[in-house]
Formats: C-alpha cells, structure tokens, sequence
C-alpha cells in the first residue's frame, strides 16, 4: 500500500468512528467496576468523615463532595442497566 493509499485508508477509519461502537469488551467492564469502587469508596469514606467532623462548613463540603460520587455511581449503574439492547461482550 502506497502513502497516499494509507493516509486515504486513516481518513476513512477516522470519519466511520463519530459514534462509540456497541460492543463492551472485558477491558471496558474492568474500568467501569473500577470507576464505580472508586465512587463508591470515596462516597463512603466522605460520609464517615463527614460524620465525624465538627465544623459544619466543611461537613457541608464534604457531604457534598460525598453526594457527586454517589451521583456518578448511580449514573454508571444507570448506564449499565437502562439500555435497551443488552450489550454485545468481546
């Protein structure tokens, strides 16, 4: 193959990928349960450490820091559960 015939080649796998595929692979389940301990942990620790502190604007502050991991924890389970078609594993 040629360099024109390359660089035509990459411009066309470049424009067919606006869209993520619909296939989820082992690796991609390994950094979604990753992501969702992460989230899950700091939202735990933030709320026993909100539980334990004595000034209120900071056991505001962390209580709200607690609640945004715990929104995206929803959200990655929501993403994972709420899809129309079960997904397609590699």
């Amino acid at each position: 193959m040629n360099p024109q015939e390359q660089t035509n080649q990459q411009q066309q796998n470049q424009s067919m990928m606006q869209e993520a595929p619909a296939v989820m692979t082992g690796k991609d389940l390994n950094y979604i349960n990753d992501m969702m301990a992460w989230n899950l942990t700091a939202a735990k620790k933030a709320h026993s450490f909100a539980q334990s502190c004595q000034d209120p604007e900071i056991k505001q502050a962390i209580d709200q820091a607690g609640q945004m991991h715990q929104r995206h924890y929803e959200q990655f389970l929501q993403l994972l559960t709420n899809q129309n078609q079960p997904p397609t594993y590699q």
